[in-house]
Parts: C-alpha cells; sequence; structure tokens
C-alpha cells in the first residue's frame, strides 16, 4: 500500500517544528573509486529545513542536485571509460560536536536517485542506467563570516540500482568535497 509513506511523514511532522534557513550552497570535490575509478562531483542545495524533532533534536534537511563525472583507466592504460551522472539526494545532518570547541562537525547521510549515461562502465555491466545514490559522511565547519560559511566534507558515495535488475556490482567512492554556503 503505497500510502504508509505518506502517513509516516505526517506522523513524524506533527512531533517536530521546522523552518526554512535560506541556506544556499555550493560544493566540488573530488571522487576515488575503488576500481581505479576517479571523477569529479559538483553539487547544489538550494535551501536547507530545520527540523526541531522529538527523538533526534535538531537536525537540517537539505535536497541535493548534483553532477558527476567519473573516467576509469585501467593501470595507467591510455585507453579510458567515462561517465557522466546526474543525482538528487535528500539528505538529513544531524551536529556531532565541536573540535577544540571551534570547529563544528556534523554527520550526514541520504538516499537518493541518480542517472548515469551509460549502463556499460569499468568493465562492468550496472545494470541500468537508474541507479540509487547513498551516501554517509562527516562535514567540519572551517570559517564562518557574515557573508560566506566554510566546509570541507569526507563521504563514502555508493551507486547502486537496489536490486532492481540481475546485473547489481554497484559502484564505491571516496569523495572529498569544498563545500561555500552563501
Amino acid at each position: 500500500m503505497m500510502l504508509k509513506p505518506y502517513f509516516l511523514c505526517i506522523f513524524l511532522l506533527s512531533f517536530s517544528s521546522f523552518s526554512f534557513a535560506n541556506d544556499q550552497a555550493v560544493s566540488v570535490g573530488y571522487l576515488n573509486g575503488f576500481d581505479d575509478i576517479q571523477g569529479v562531483r559538483v553539487a547544489w542545495r538550494p535551501t536547507t529545513l530545520d527540523i526541531d524533532t522529538t527523538w533526534l533534536g535538531d537536525v537540517d534537511v537539505y535536497l541535493e542536485g548534483s553532477v558527476n563525472f567519473w573516467r576509469y583507466s585501467q593501470n595507467g592504460d591510455s585507453e579510458t571509460d567515462t561517465n557522466f551522472t546526474v543525482a538528487l539526494t535528500p539528505v538529513i545532518i544531524k551536529r556531532l560536536g565541536t573540535i577544540s570547541d571551534q570547529y563544528p562537525v556534523y554527520l550526514e547521510a541520504g538516499i537518493g536517485l541518480s542517472v548515469v549515461s551509460d549502463q556499460h562502465f569499468a568493465g562492468k555491466d550496472i545494470g541500468s542506467h537508474y541507479q540509487f545514490e547513498d551516501k554517509l559522511g562527516l562535514i567540519i565547519d572551517l570559517d564562518e563570516s557574515e557573508k560566506l560559511t566554510q566546509q570541507v566534507a569526507v563521504r563514502l558515495i555508493h551507486y547502486s540500482n537496489g536490486g532492481l535488475n540481475n546485473d547489481n556490482p554497484g559502484l564505491d567512492f571516496l569523495n572529498l568535497a569544498y563545500i561555500a554556503h552563501f
């Protein structure tokens, strides 16, 4: 029954209050895949929703759109394989604490949808052009001024078709990103 997720969202929102933080952000990051894949990831989030929940306390939620470019070259061969990916991922952020009472640290997690340009990539059939983008990461605030907040993030990002196809080897990346809020 498809109505269950909607009832769950209404139930959870009834125990919380939320407001828009009007916090846009862009990020640029390097991707290092576990199968000799390297890439670049550029992302944008138009706004952040601040939610005060009964169970989790204060969390932020944002929707991130990203564009990814992947390049595969086995053992430094001159022959390469490339792929282009577009993703839309809702993300939850929870503040964990600070480093030296000065640099806030956050945990982020999200599961979204992505479309890849080629389902045959890096010597694999990844099963579908449609993939799920799962990410888990740590974010650290670097500097906060009146005009700009800067952060760095370290993330594990996994792409998989979620078993919607028999071919589902998945692709895993370590992502190092710079984030600027404005």
